[in-house]
């Protein structure tokens, strides 16, 4: 029971940080395969141009090359790269919960994006395994 207790503290604590201090969201995307140079043009030149314009701030696009997985084997570091020829990531930040919310819905409720973007997306990455990360910057990260 107190194990549980102090979990239940320390995810209230830094859903709360999340709520009132500026944080990176970092989304990754599993592209079709054959479709990620045709994902990098549109992300360049439409979905980028799009979300700035609604008032996102986009710190940083990336195709992810590859993949590296360490381990402890013998007790030798062991090191396994796997190519990603279909990932993709992205990095924005946010305020805090409440203008990623105001930003979200000034995007993904628009009818640009409804009619328009989201088709065009849903042609190029699987939607259903999009993942997202929500990042708090430690003291010394350069990124605040």
């Amino acid at each position: 029971m107190l194990n549980y207790c102090l979990y239940a503290i320390i995810v209230k604590t830094k859903m709360e940080s999340i709520i009132t201090m500026a944080f990176f969201e970092l989304r990754v995307y599993e592209i079709f395969e054959g479709k990620k140079d045709e994902w990098i043009k549109y992300f360049n030149d439409k979905i980028i141009p799009f979300q700035t314009q609604k008032g996102m701030i986009i710190h940083g696009a990336f195709d992810v090359l590859s993949t590296d997985h360490f381990s402890e084997v013998n007790k030798e570091r062991v090191m396994n790269t796997v190519d990603n020829p279909n990932l993709f990531t992205w990095i924005r930040r946010f305020e805090n919960l409440a203008h990623k919310e105001k930003l979200y819905k000034r995007v993904y409720e628009s009818t640009e994006w409804q009619e328009e973007y989201r088709p065009n997306v849903a042609k190029m990455i699987n939607l259903n395994t999009v993942v997202v990360h929500n990042l708090s910057s430690i003291e010394m990260s350069v990124m605040k």
